[in-house]
């Protein structure tokens, strides 16, 4: 596979080249074995096979199907209400794509992962010889090793490559009968099955290898359930009871696997990763999780026969995810390290001070029913900003204005100019195209941040990693190069302040891999304030920064740790260590009290009680039980795919307190109302479902319900109210399709 090694070092490491490889010619087929109806469909007689990155997402790429028209289709489509351009599928082991020959010609095949479970797309690339199939197939298989190991595939080998080719699967057995266990939507309430019997349609399915041969780490005694799409409650896999084990299948090398056994043997076999979303629950002794199967998600739940096992085999799973994530043995860790890792687990506490809300929560929650406004009242408070056309790039970034009620998307080296209207709305202005340095080179910004009342904007130039550069909004033109450092990169950038953007404040916030800066303009040569500047000696990776509003900084890292800073140029005030899996973004509330990740900065015992952890250290015995927001596995099963959150953010505005949290993954967006995540209820969220992927997603400036939403080839508004809770028909109904209406996909600026 690597025989392909300098024409990969071209389109690989390009961070600007959206698209990888393209076979430009070949035929679409759905194909339904041993289906009643015609078992191969002709999907599109001519398209276009691309791989193709996922924008602002490290490590991900997808596989984009895109249909070639012929003399005549164009007309004819515009008189059509709905039009099928391309499809786009996530590139995972879950396509369980492989390459084959019909009819002598080269093909690629892979799940139809929305279908039926023996659906198949096939790519029929006609006329490509065999260097272009080899090099299609091998980019494929480097695209699922970034994605599954988050690295980069430049230094991989054949060898690596390997495991990610397609093997049948073995068959599952039949389904068992069982009873049904109902949905926790309201209460958390796993324990009182219904008397109806039903049929499982679980695919629990022996595995290869025994458990009673392993090393066990945690055995307790439990009931497995799994859901079920159809009733839209928990199904009871085994009446009797069953044994809960977590092994080691190979030692010393932090394998582990979550194991469940019948009077038969094992019969559930999943592998332990931050992947499978797991959730506790002490109200129901019970643990959800989520298993890729086949590229179906499913849901699954083991209730504990006591609080006593729940703890063992809680913390016991604690452990073993750490050191899976970490390759580290737990007992290596700090003891008081060990206690947050553990506490992290822990659901449903309310946070210190957190004040009694007057509004009932029933009539909170009818004001949110799904079945409350029709569709069209939607479309209405839905404002699409249609703007010209831009072949072949993609949304990649959003950023929203704090003076002038505009906001601004970011595509390939142009930057769309959109202004919100009386009407809550969001309406094409402008669009400042060619992004160039003053010397003329065009670039795609990296990431974009507003600047000095939203008359400038700060880009970062992939190609220049130790400059920042200085956009002119009114001319549309980068007029300054600021160098910052000729050895320190400029990795991340933060306002000084929370609202520094609404003042004329010069100074911004820096950040590299393993150092905090401040920036200022003004001065001559290297814009970097050495006496404001702090490096670490170790890789500490940062991955983002945050300010509050009397400038206190978070930065978070890609190890999952975090730092709280009273000032930049000393040590950290607070250093909490990490969970395990990377941390992508991290914002903080004006005053500071509170991050995302969802941690509670002040001070609750010792000499320092009442201050926040940003001013003083907290006790080694009493460091803050971080919260995860997360989707409950079984809504995860109706989406269907992976969660992959964007940056969440908090809604902001000068002396406004924050009320909500947004954020994104795939095509939906979710809120969560903030007072009731303070009292523990972190599953309490509501959401949104599009038919193109969200790019990004924030509240307008000094508002909580107005949210701008940048999709990849679409910008709109949407108000908080038209989130719905999240219910079968609201996570997995398609909404009518967005390129029906105003020539979305066709009009991108």
């Amino acid at each position: 596979m690597n025989i392909f090694k300098s024409l990969l070092g071209k389109v690989w490491q390009d961070p600007n080249a959206a698209e990888v490889v393209k076979i430009e010619m070949g035929q679409l087929y759905l194909v339904r074995p041993g289906n009643i109806r015609s078992s191969r469909e002709c999907i599109y007689n001519e398209a276009i096979a691309t791989i193709r990155r996922v924008p602002a997402l490290d490590h991900n790429f997808q596989l984009v199907i895109t249909r070639v028209y012929e003399d005549g289709d164009q007309e004819l489509l515009e008189d059509e209400d709905e039009t099928d351009e391309e499809r786009v599928f996530l590139i995972s082991e879950e396509l369980e794509f492989r390459s084959g020959v019909t009819d002598e010609e080269p093909t690629f095949i892979w799940r139809d992962l929305d279908g039926d479970v023996d659906e198949l797309y096939e790519f029929v690339a006609s006329g490509t010889n065999e260097p272009t199939r080899a090099f299609f197939e091998t980019c494929m298989y480097r695209a699922m090793y970034e994605r599954k190991f988050k690295a980069s595939a430049d230094n991989t080998k054949d060898s690596d490559l390997v495991q990610f080719i397609w093997q049948s699967a073995p068959l599952s057995p039949n389904q068992q009968d069982s009873e049904d266990l109902p949905s926790d939507n309201v209460d958390d309430s796993m324990v009182q099955p219904r008397a109806v019997p039903i049929k499982s349609t679980s695919a629990a399915a022996r595995p290869s290898f025994a458990s009673s041969s392993l090393p066990t780490v945690v055995s307790q005694e439990g009931h497995i359930f799994s859901w079920n799409l159809e009733v839209e409650g928990f199904v009871a896999e085994r009446e009797e009871v069953v044994v809960a084990k977590i092994v080691e299948r190979t030692p010393s090398n932090f394998n582990y696997w979550l194991m469940v056994t019948d009077e038969d043997g094992d019969f559930v076999s999943h592998k332990i990763s931050s992947d499978m979303n797991p959730r506790w629950s002490p109200k129901t002794s019970s643990l959800t999780w989520n298993y890729a199967n086949g590229g179906r998600y499913d849901s699954w739940a083991l209730q504990l026969s006591s609080a006593e096992a729940y703890g063992a085999f809680k913390t016991a799973f604690a452990q073993c995810l750490w050191e899976t994530l970490h390759g580290v043995d737990f007992r290596k860790a700090k003891p008081d390290e060990q206690a947050y890792v553990i506490s992290s687990t822990t659901e449903d506490v309310e946070m210190r001070d957190v004040e009694d809300e007057d509004e009932d929560e029933d009539e909170v929650e009818s004001e949110l029913d799904p079945d409350e406004a029709s569709e069209e009242e939607e479309e209405e408070e839905e404002g699409d900003a249609v703007s010209p056309m831009l072949q072949g790039e993609r949304n990649s970034q959003l950023t929203i204005g704090y003076k002038g009620d505009r906001s601004y998307v970011v595509r390939g080296n142009n930057i769309g100019v959109f202004s919100h209207s009386n009407d809550d709305q969001v309406k094409y202005y402008a669009t400042i195209s060619k992004i160039a340095t003053p010397k003329g080179k065009e670039f795609k910004p990296q990431e974009v941040m507003l600047h000095d009342q939203d008359t400038k904007m700060v880009l970062k130039n992939p190609m220049d990693p130790h400059s920042l550069f200085s956009m002119d909004i009114e001319r549309g033109k980068v007029v300054e190069e600021w160098k910052i450092h000729e050895d320190i990169t400029v990795d991340h950038i933060a306002p000084d302040n929370k609202f520094a953007q609404t003042t004329r404040e010069q100074t911004l916030v820096g950040a590299s891999h393993n150092a905090l800066f401040r920036v200022d303009p003004r001065i001559s040569g290297s814009k970097m304030v050495e006496s404001q500047y702090k490096q670490y000696v170790s890789k500490n990776k940062f991955s983002g920064v945050a300010t509050t509003a009397s400038g206190k900084l978070a930065v978070a890292s890609d190890k999952g740790d975090i730092r709280l800073f009273d000032t930049i140029g000393k040590n950290a005030k607070t250093a909490l260590p990490p969970l395990g899996d990377p941390i992508l973004g991290i914002d903080v509330t004006a005053s500071g009290r509170l991050t995302l990740l969802l941690i509670d900065t002040l001070i609750g015992e010792g000499r320092y009680a009442g201050n926040l952890g940003f001013d003083r250290s907290f006790p080694a015995n009493a460091k803050p039980m971080p919260r995860r927001l997360q989707l409950r596995s079984e809504h995860v099963a109706y989406m269907n795919h992976d969660i992959n959150f964007s940056v969440a953010r908090f809604n902001q505005g000068e002396g406004q307190e924050e009320n909500a949290i947004i954020t994104a993954t795939g095509q939906y967006v979710i809120a969560w109302d903030f007072a009731k995540v303070k009292k523990g209820h972190l599953d309490k969220y509501e959401i949104k479902k599009y038919e193109d992927m969200v790019v990004q997603d924030n509240f307008k400036f000094g508002d909580d319900k107005q949210i701008i939403v940048a999709l990849q080839n679409n910008v709109l508004a949407i108000n908080k109210k038209n989130l719905k809770r999240p219910t079968r028909n609201s996570l997995a109904t398609p909404m009518s399709s967005l390129q029906s209406r105003s020539s979305i996909v066709d009009s991108p600026y």
